[in-house]
């Protein structure tokens, strides 16, 4: 049973769309399955990251060539990973040391020749921003030999919106420009990739906030989540490994439709909404998807599938009225 997981970015999703919020959803969902696919913005939580054992972690851009059926995921005991940043200071050094101390993590980090400048900013209520310098970051670490790369660099972001998304909550602002960031830098290489902030913080900040944000509060570097991810993420094939033929459903949040969902469709492989974890998108509700109150249901939902059980089975029955039942004795006759 293999279940993908997707919870896009910048979009302000209820669960997940925070700050590794999304850890537990996962977690329930792999339970209930052989593999679970999912993106970084699931389970990335700067120095936490509580995915399942049996996660595949694949970059979103990746992850819909693969629900395309274009790309192939080929799992692996273990990845080399290259971190590149703009400065090799005591940050960066002490983050990948400790993946290697921690993970068993093979890495070494590379300082870019040219910095890697990433500008949030949000428009229409969703997180986006420019990326900057990323095609020489590409023909640099296109030098070196690795299977999986880690991006560890600053994000440019007002400290007004960044304060206000830490006391109001809302839309992260800046998920956006990582995602544009790694889908730009992943589409190129061809290899998995996640970014992760460095100086990512107001000075003096001492609030309790939102559950869903404290761990942007309580860490000082951002890179554990990406680098733990990276670690066993599987590599990319154009010819073979799991492919969009073994996917059995994908769970989504409410509200939002791109290109994993139109992916689904075509691959006829089954979608499941979670109504609970909305969006800021407001998309209406598709006739083909199936539509689930909470992650809860959403689990029971893949267990009757992987049990061939139609879900209308297990509840209560509607019984059939006088009427009904004189014309199915009609029909009989």
């Amino acid at each position: 049973m293999n279940v993908v997981m997707i919870v896009p970015t910048g979009i302000g999703c209820e669960i997940g769309g925070h700050c590794g919020d999304g850890n537990p959803a996962a977690r329930l969902l792999g339970a209930c399955c052989d593999n679970l696919v999912l993106h970084p913005n699931v389970v990335n939580a700067s120095d936490i990251n509580e995915m399942p054992p049996n996660a595949l972690y694949v970059e979103g851009h990746h992850l819909d060539q693969f629900l395309m059926g274009k790309l192939f995921l080929k799992k692996v005991r273990s990845n080399k990973v290259l971190v590149v940043v703009n400065k090799a200071d005591y940050q960066s050094i002490n983050a990948v040391s400790a993946a290697r101390a921690t993970l068993g993590l093979d890495a070494e980090i590379l300082e870019l020749r040219k910095p890697l400048h990433l500008i949030a900013r949000m428009e229409n209520g969703v997180a986006t921003g420019d990326v900057i310098n990323w095609r020489e970051l590409v023909e640099q670490v296109n030098e070196h030999e690795f299977d999986a790369l880690g991006i560890a660099t600053p994000i440019t972001i007002d400290n007004d919106t960044l304060a206000a998304y830490w006391r109001d909550g809302g839309v992260n602002p800046v998920g956006g420009v990582e995602a544009i960031a790694t889908r730009f830098i992943g589409e190129a290489l061809e290899k998995p990739c996640a970014h992760g902030p460095v100086d990512y913080a107001l000075t003096g900040f001492k609030e309790v906030v939102d559950p869903r944000i404290a761990v942007e509060i309580i860490t000082e570097n951002f890179v554990h989540c990406l680098l733990k991810g990276l670690h066993k993420a599987p590599r990319l094939s154009r010819t073979e490994g799991m492919s969009n033929r073994d996917v059995d459903c994908m769970v989504s949040p409410y509200g939002c439709f791109g290109a994993p969902h139109q992916a689904c469709l075509d691959a006829g492989i089954p979608v499941i909404v979670v109504r609970e974890n909305k969006s800021c998108l407001n998309v209406p509700e598709h006739p083909k998807f199936i539509y689930v109150e909470n992650y809860i249901e959403a689990a029971g939902m893949i267990m009757a599938l992987k049990a061939g059980v139609h879900p209308s089975s297990v509840r209560r029955p509607i019984p059939y009225t006088k009427v009904q039942r004189a014309e199915l004795a009609a029909a009989a006759n």
